[in-house]
């Protein structure tokens, strides 16, 4: 028993003989990663975020002035130039008639050329007065009479001319067929729709704005747009000046700068609700939103962390109104201000940086 207690009074000892230095040197917590950005003044204005669709600026049902029975039509996404083939109506009927008319005007040239020639002759006998001036004037007329039906003639080659060519269905343009309205072997009906061509090259977008917004939309301005999880630019292309009675809306028509979607793709277009002004704006990916409010991490001078609570306004696609001490310049955290405190060391680096960081914070155990 005496053995045990002068044991434990030693260790005590011991413990108390350590030098405060040994706690002292605790390894101090490391600075987290963030990402940063500005806080500084623009021109904000709220948007509405209306519907919209992804449509082609050229997109046609190819039909025929011809009526027959299809020999040919080009395959579903058949890929085709401007003037390729894109559907064959059979052409021995037609071919017929443009060969009957061709003989036509070679039998009234040869008719002509002789009555020509019977006419010349009259005129050198009318000199010499050895002919009757009315056998003149019967030969003159002879010659304006197969004249007349020779145009009509080359009328009818011409006009079977265009009907062969009917037959052939060419693209009026770069395209995609994307059905097929008419099969092979089918009988069409002239002005029968055929095949269905699509330029998925010249996309746009087509959204049916409310019309109280179309004061604040001109041509050539350029507009948020999202397309599901990806935001990127369009351009107004044409705004329709013309409302529909019913649901009060009017057509506007934008020119997609970075996105191809496909064409039926729904898009999403973020338009202006009022006049823009001028505001102090953060990043919305600086904001904190808390139900008992909103706030912004500021980094200091001596790069820790402070907390600044803000209120928000209106928001102009990646950046949001706020009021609050903040000024322009501040540098705000935009990634990893969820883990920050007020007063907490932070190292600024790249978005690629922050994540791998949050990776490994997130993989480490607890201690």
């Amino acid at each position: 028993m005496h053995r045990h207690h002068r044991t434990r009074s030693l260790l005590l000892g011991l413990a108390f003989a350590l030098p405060t230095s040994a706690y002292a040197q605790a390894p101090a917590a490391p600075a987290t990663i963030v990402e940063v950005a500005k806080a500084d003044v623009a021109q904000i204005a709220p948007r509405r975020w209306v519907p919209g669709s992804v449509v082609s600026r050229d997109d046609a049902k190819l039909a025929t002035s011809a009526a027959g029975r299809l020999e040919y039509v080009a395959e579903v996404g058949t890929r085709l130039k401007a003037g390729e083939r894109v559907a064959k109506l059979e052409d021995e009927a037609i071919r017929l008639h443009l060969e009957d008319a061709r003989s036509e005007v070679e039998r009234i040239k040869a008719q002509r050329a002789l009555a020509q020639r019977q006419s010349d002759r009259y005129d050198r006998l009318a000199e010499n007065r050895s002919i009757a001036a009315n056998q003149v004037d019967e030969a003159r007329a002879q010659v304006e009479q197969y004249s007349a039906q020779l145009r009509q003639a080359e009328a009818r080659v011409r006009t079977a001319q265009y009907e062969l060519e009917q037959t052939e269905v060419r693209a009026p343009f770069p395209g995609v067929v994307t059905e097929r309205l008419a099969q092979r072997g089918e009988f069409v009906a002239t002005g029968a729709s055929i095949a269905h061509l699509v330029d998925t090259a010249r996309l746009e977008a087509r959204v049916q704005a409310p019309l109280a917004l179309a004061e604040m939309l001109k041509a050539e301005m350029e507009l948020p747009v999202r397309l599901g999880e990806k935001t990127s630019k369009a351009r107004v292309r044409a705004v329709v000046p013309v409302g529909e009675e019913r649901s009060r809306q009017f057509e506007l028509r934008l020119a997609l700068l970075d996105a191809q979607p496909l064409v039926g793709s729904a898009i999403e277009v973020a338009l202006p609700e009022r006049t823009p002004v001028r505001a102090m704006a953060v990043p919305r990916d600086a904001l904190v939103v808390r139900t008992d409010g909103s706030y912004v991490m500021r980094i200091g001078g001596n790069g820790t962390s402070e907390k600044v609570t803000v209120r928000t306004g209106a928001s102009d696609g990646e950046l949001t109104e706020i009021e609050g001490p903040l000024n322009a310049g501040d540098l705000v955290v935009v990634r990893g201000a969820e883990r920050l405190g007020d007063g907490q060391k932070v190292q600024i680096a790249s978005r690629s940086q922050v994540v791998a960081g949050v990776t490994s914070t997130a993989a480490k155990p607890p201690g």
